[in-house]
């Protein structure tokens, strides 16, 4: 499934391509020739006359048009009625497949990251991963466009897939079975007393209200708010306006992202407006090799404001905005205008942001060998009792919060903890949002 990423819709922004409102353009360059139009037509006719079947000239002119996009980036593409009906499914979060943000580069389909608890993530799919045949069929460049269309389907139906991890020389066999993807973008739960854990899967519509709701319920009863983990690992991105209310969310002030195209209408600057929804307690955020778009954006505001330290590795680096320019009622054009800056002014496009504290990708598990016999004081027979010895309250049980066998979590909470100390604990009144 060919999800968003970072996306304005022009349902709610429309661009008019006035000449007066554009910047001032550079010198005129030799626009297409008469040669390379009568070129073109001549081809077209070729191909309807000569080529081996018969060939629809709609469809003829349809790919022609794709083809002339997907020169420029692997962002821009032409939308038909299914693709604009997928892209609101995305933005929705409410679609049948497989749970996969992919992307297609040089023939290739790669995938950018699997999204929580549906048939990819549960499968074992994971950022980076080359998707080399569907259902038998190679993926190559003359394919790769209506290989997309072959993860879709209906819910129920499988679909087999050959997968080339990093670093591997051998693809791997998975068949997937399809599902109603209902994503909840959020997920919000204590890890410890005073210490919150916050998911963000994309960035959807309602991602911020969202947010908001689940935090609140969260910390209902709860002691004073200490720290917060932000987990954006594994986030393809989603709505450039979800990223900024997100991170207002998490500001008091400051910038937030700055846009810059060839139109005047590309040119935004979005800045923080008084009211973080934590009051100053400590933020980590957690970042991998599938943070991309507007996640990065996330990242990077918190990260220039100095607002979060940034845990993990660095992110997938898409720094460009996409624009949707409608052309009828059931055809658009989804087309890179911008590219997008941090607070800083640094351009993350191809580069990614790098953490602050890098993180190997390690798993913790259970110990192969038994504990020693004796951990302390209280395991030596005859010792001297103590006031407290009977007090547990202090030890607690890592696979009872999930940090079991997740190293980058357990070294973020660890971290987090060290930043609390600095900080007075956050009492939030009731029905702050």
């Amino acid at each position: 499934m060919l999800r968003v990423s970072i996306c304005v819709l022009l349902a709610l922004a429309p661009f008019v391509l006035r000449a007066d409102e554009a910047k001032p353009a550079p010198p005129p360059k030799p626009g297409v020739s008469m040669e390379q139009i009568r070129q073109f037509t001549a081809v077209f006719d070729l191909v309807g006359q000569a080529y081996v079947d018969p060939v629809d000239d709609n469809a003829l002119m349809q790919s022609a048009i794709r083809g002339l996009l997907s020169g420029l980036d692997p962002h821009s593409e032409y939308l038909d009625a299914d693709a604009m009906q997928a892209l609101s499914e995305d933005t929705s979060g409410s679609y049948d497949g497989l749970g996969l943000e992919v992307l297609t580069s040089n023939g290739s389909l790669r995938v950018i990251a699997p999204i929580d608890e549906t048939p990819a993530a549960r499968a074992g799919i994971r950022p980076g991963d080359l998707i080399v045949r569907i259902d038998g069929t190679a993926i190559t460049t003359d394919n790769v466009n209506q290989a997309v269309d072959l993860l879709r389907g209906k819910a129920g139906t499988s679909v087999k897939l050959a997968i080339l991890h990093e670093g591997a020389s051998v693809p791997e066999d998975y068949t997937l079975t399809r599902a109603a993807i209902r994503v909840a973008s959020v997920r919000v739960h204590a890890l410890e007393p005073g210490y919150v854990y916050i998911r963000i899967v994309q960035f959807q519509d309602d991602t911020g209200n969202e947010l908001r709701r689940k935090l609140d319920k969260a910390r209902a009863g709860q002691q004073p708010l200490r720290g917060v983990v932000l987990d954006l690992r594994r986030n393809p991105g989603g709505l450039l306006t979800s990223a900024v209310e997100i991170s207002d969310d998490f500001l008091d002030s400051g910038i937030i992202v700055s846009t810059r195209g060839r139109l005047k209408q590309a040119d935004m600057s979005f800045s923080a407006t008084p009211g973080d929804l934590l009051d100053g307690a400590p933020l980590v955020v957690l970042v991998d090799n599938g943070t991309a778009s507007a996640a990065e954006i996330v990242t990077g505001a918190l990260k220039d404001n100095h607002r979060a330290l940034v845990m993990g590795r660095r992110t997938f680096g898409k720094g460009s905005v996409q624009t949707v320019l409608p052309l009828d009622a059931t055809h658009a054009v989804k087309l890179t205008t911008a590219r997008y800056y941090t607070p800083d002014g640094t351009s993350i496009q191809a580069a990614g942001i790098e953490p602050d504290i890098a993180l190997a990708d390690l798993k913790l598990s259970m110990r192969d060998t038994p504990p020693s016999f004796v951990s302390g004081e209280r395991d030596l027979p005859g010792h001297l009792h103590g006031e407290h010895e009977g007090d547990e309250s202090g030890e607690r049980d890592g696979a009872s919060d999930g940090l079991l066998d997740d190293y980058a979590l357990n070294q973020a909470l660890i971290v987090l903890k060290g930043m609390a100390l600095r900080h007075a604990p956050t009492v939030l009144p009731a029905g702050k949002s």
